[in-house]
């Protein structure tokens, strides 16, 4: 029987003791800071913080190409020979990185792509939940497997509030006048993904320590998330006491397993220091 190995971008944010336990395959995606391109994973999030201090700007990023995704695909080939690759990939409605492993994709047999409509942990929830199910039935076939996967890609619910709205402006998530208002009000949007999209679906007013636990209850009253298995997400700069009353809140509402997770340097770029988000997968 062929083994079945899985393969995503760097965007999903999945913690590397997890990459190597279940030998998932990551493909970076980029970073560019003065002309200059960085892959996403070889860059420190310190260092596009640090870059923004320096220089006020913002680092941008770029989709993986079509190289690259050949060079992925041909490194699992070589190393598993016999496998079915599943690709899970970023949300194509964000990113042209899916449309690349598309095309690279017409050069191999047995590789089959997902699109998850989502990223970082919404996208780390539909893989390690692919790879939950491999785990409990390993005769499991591909097809079926595949099935099971898109079916789960609809009730994944990610959202977050980034630590900064100057990298949310930079990135074109927010107006101008959205972004004075927001500094002077001390509004903090919340970012959903919907059907793929990044779509601001509600505003917070405080602290981030404020808003942070208003988001769990809101998203945790508004979805039926299961209570298996809840992944946090965090960019460098959240406060230690916020991220302990998110498991707290957690631990009080039932969840079995929490999984944190820190923003990457490309999420981060997007969301800024200090960020917070919540993604799990609904019943």
């Amino acid at each position: 029987m062929s083994r079945i190995i899985f393969s995503t971008e760097s965007g999903a944010d999945i913690p590397k003791e997890l990459v190597e336990k279940h030998q998932i395959q990551v493909v970076p995606m980029h970073v560019i800071m003065d002309g200059k391109d960085y892959l996403d994973g070889d860059l420190s999030v310190e260092e596009v913080f640090d870059y923004h201090s320096r220089t006020k700007k913002i680092p941008s990023t770029t989709a993986t190409n079509v190289h690259e995704y050949h060079e992925l695909f041909t490194k699992i080939r070589k190393t598993f020979p016999d496998s079915i690759i599943i690709h899970i990939g970023y949300t194509s409605k964000a990113s042209a990185s899916f449309q690349s492993a598309l095309i690279a994709a017409e050069d191999f047999e047995n590789l089959f792509l997902i699109d998850a409509l989502n990223v970082t942990g919404g996208l780390a929830a539909i893989m390690m939940h692919a790879v939950t199910m491999l785990k409990e039935e390993p005769s499991i076939s591909h097809v079926d497997l595949i099935g099971k996967i898109e079916s789960v890609v609809p009730k994944t619910r990610l959202a977050f509030l980034p630590g900064s709205l100057d990298f949310l402006r930079a990135g074109g998530r927010v107006s101008n006048v959205a972004y004075i208002g927001g500094v002077l009000l001390k509004i903090k949007p919340c970012i959903e993904l919907i059907e793929g999209k990044l779509v601001s679906t509600r505003k917070y007013r405080g602290s981030m320590s404020i808003v942070a636990e208003k988001l769990m209850r809101d998203y945790l009253k508004q979805y039926d998330i299961n209570r298996k298995q809840l992944y946090l997400i965090y960019s460098i700069g959240l406060d230690e006491s916020i991220k302990k009353r998110m498991d707290e809140i957690a631990k009080e509402t039932g969840f079995e397993n929490v999984t944190w997770m820190q923003a990457g340097a490309m999420i981060s770029t997007h969301a800024g220091p200090g960020g917070f988000g919540i993604a799990g997968l609904e019943y």
